[in-house]
């Protein structure tokens, strides 16, 4: 009985065991799940349904592959938001990422009075020393300031190239800023004068490399116009303006505007310049130019603020007096018009006059009157001094009766007559007249605001003259290429020969020498190689060296011409590059030669293949011959060369 309690007692305490053993069991696995779900779909909701959870009794481990570190912590962070963050095990991997990029390489130089800055970032290949010593010789005096960082890093292609070609381009820029980039350069300068632009912005671009890309922002001030001149005129021929002066941009369009509606072509022109008198400059210009329309003909000049108006003779005084009253009410304050109605003159009675011509070739003639000894020998040199003693003729008699004026009128004629290549000018006791040709575009308000300045107020004059871009000394010049084929035609005549076995440069090819040094004054800077090159007797060694010598006495010799030869180069090449048989005595000669070529810069290999299967296709492979005609003498073969 008592065995039997026992046992009872003992079987429920084995049954609770049981069935704590199986509520545990269940416990356990419904916090696994809980935990696992929950975990899974917060990790969803962030969207980082690449995470991996999985549940290991309390504990909850997160695998898988991470986008990124950051994505990685921000799992664990997730997951801590569900469950104790001391039950969450980390087995997560973060995806492999990409080497990082180089970073771009740039740099900024800038040039002033007070020295030379630079700063950027540079690969450390660049050679940072020598580039600051380039701008230190470039600085002289001043400062250079050096804010350059540099990366150990690959330079990208084209990088050197453009670098070099800023320095270079800085070195003749006083006052510039040039950006640099891979294969891009952009330069930003001021120029004293618009030629000096044109003249800047050609060697800029004849210097940069084919593979950089090169922008130019070059600015030049406006000009000063003293004083600020205009004149328009309408007769038989037709309405122009002799000159014309405008303050801005919309300026210049409304006087242009009003000068067209009156029949100026519409071509015309205007230059922009400082020194208005008024900011209704444009203004009373329209007012003028539309009152000198109603009148037919006749003139309108502007010297500040002092209007001429000038009526064609034969105008009706009716029409002339309340054109005249309505101009004076239009022009705004400040300006003052004179207004003339000339006399109908005695066709029959010619009024003295002076005239004076220059011609294309230079030679000046004075003829006509002149009112006394004293002013013949005064504007006999005045022009010598102008045009050259050797080009002035005088051949003017001596009037007394001439107005108190007329030397001025001579002298301000043949000033006016220097600013054009070739013209006349033509003066009387009422009018002042200047005809020609110029490559300035601006001379025509020159020569407007010399005549408004000497000749006072309320003058006469006119003016005529016309803009030719072939007598331009920027616009004329001619292409690096022109240049080298001038040269080739002029080598082809006469040869540059040599003494026997000498770099001394033979007395009949002088002549030669001063034909091409005239070609280079007018080609300006231009990369050029003079090459020497010899035939194949002789040590080969001394072949070179000969060549080099005589590349070098034909650099000499055009420096003795004063050419400027700072862009040349003097190289010897020897017995290379034969353009004829080293095995006869006339192929000899022929390949004993100078050559003049430009300086191409380097072409990248991809241009150089495309070259190579143009010159495949067409065939030509013909190298201009530029031979001497060494006499041959007996001796050794370094002699005949």
């Amino acid at each position: 009985m008592r065995l039997s309690a026992i046992f009872m007692i003992a079987l429920t305490f084995a049954a609770a065991a049981v069935v704590s053993l199986v509520a545990a069991s269940f416990s356990v696995q419904l916090i696994e799940d809980t935990s696992e779900i929950g975990v899974r779909d917060a990790l969803d909701d962030q969207g980082m349904t690449w995470a991996e959870v999985q549940a290991d009794g309390l504990q909850v481990t997160l695998a898988g592959v991470a986008p990124t570190e950051a994505v990685r912590f921000r799992a664990l962070s997730t997951a801590g938001t569900v469950v104790d963050a001391a039950r969450v095990i980390d087995e997560m991997e973060v995806e492999a990422q990409s080497g990082i990029a180089p970073p771009r390489f740039s740099a900024e130089v800038l040039r002033n009075d007070a020295g030379v800055s630079i700063i950027g970032l540079i690969p450390s290949s660049t050679d940072r020393e020598a580039l600051i010593d380039a701008f230190t010789d470039m600085a002289g005096d001043a400062t250079v300031t050096d804010l350059l960082e540099s990366a150990d890093y690959r330079a990208p292609e084209g990088w050197e190239d453009a670098l070099d070609f800023a320095v270079s381009a800085m070195a003749d820029l006083p006052r510039a800023k040039a950006s640099v980039d891979a294969g891009r350069v952009v330069i930003t300068a001021i120029a004293d004068s618009a030629a000096a632009k044109a003249q800047m912005e050609r060697k800029l671009q004849r210097a940069a490399p084919s593979s950089l890309r090169l922008t130019l922002d070059i600015a030049a001030p406006r000009p000063v116009i003293t004083p600020f001149t205009l004149r328009f005129a309408k007769d038989e021929e037709g309405a122009r303006f002799d000159a014309c002066s405008a303050d801005t941009e919309a300026a210049r369009d409304r006087i242009l505007k009003a000068g067209i509606a009156a029949g100026a072509p519409d071509d015309a022109s205007c230059t922009i310049g400082l020194g208005v008198p008024s900011p209704n400059w444009s203004k009373a210009v329209a007012e003028a130019i539309r009152s000198l329309d109603q009148l037919g003909q006749g003139s309108i000049a502007f010297a500040d603020a002092d209007v001429t108006l000038i009526a064609a003779p034969g105008t009706d005084s009716n029409a002339f007096d309340r054109v005249v009253g309505e101009l004076e009410t239009a022009l705004p304050d400040v300006f003052a018009l004179t207004a003339k109605l000339p006399k109908v003159e005695d066709p029959n009675a010619g009024p003295p006059e002076f005239t004076a011509t220059l011609s294309p070739e230079g030679q000046v003639q004075l003829r006509g009157r002149l009112s006394n000894e004293g002013l013949r020998d005064l504007a006999d040199s005045y022009a010598k001094s102008h045009f050259g003693s050797d080009r002035v003729y005088t051949a003017a008699r001596l009037d007394d009766g001439l107005p108190d004026d007329w030397p001025t009128r001579v002298l301000t004629a043949l000033e006016a007559m220097a600013t054009l290549a070739n013209g006349s000018v033509r003066v009387t006791p009422d009018q002042l007249r200047v005809v020609g040709n110029t490559g300035n575009k601006d001379a025509d308000t020159k020569v407007a605001s010399l005549l408004a300045d000497k000749l006072g107020e309320g003058a006469d004059y006119s003016i005529d003259i016309t803009y030719q871009e072939k007598l331009d000394p920027i616009a004329g010049l001619p292409t690096p290429e022109e240049c080298e084929a001038e040269i080739r035609a002029i080598l082809k005549i006469g040869k540059i020969t040599f003494e026997p076995g000498s770099a001394t440069i033979d007395a009949a090819a002088l002549g030669t020498m001063d034909d091409i040094a005239e070609v280079l004054k007018r080609c300006g800077d231009l990369p050029l190689e003079i090459q020497g090159y010899t035939d194949s007797q002789g040590r080969e060694s001394m072949n070179l060296a000969l060549s080099q010598s005589r590349a070098e006495s034909v650099l000499n010799e055009l420096r003795a011409r004063r050419v400027l030869t700072a862009s040349f180069l003097a190289k010897g090449y020897g017995e290379e590059n034969p353009i004829a048989d080293n095995k006869t005595e006339a192929g000899r000669e022929a390949n004993r030669r100078i050559e003049f070529r430009l300086i191409q810069p380097e072409a990248t290999e991809e241009e150089g293949e495309t070259a190579l299967e143009s010159a495949d296709e067409t065939g030509d492979t013909t190298t201009e011959e530029i031979g001497e005609s060494d006499a041959t003498e007996e001796g050794s073969g370094d002699e005949q060369n």
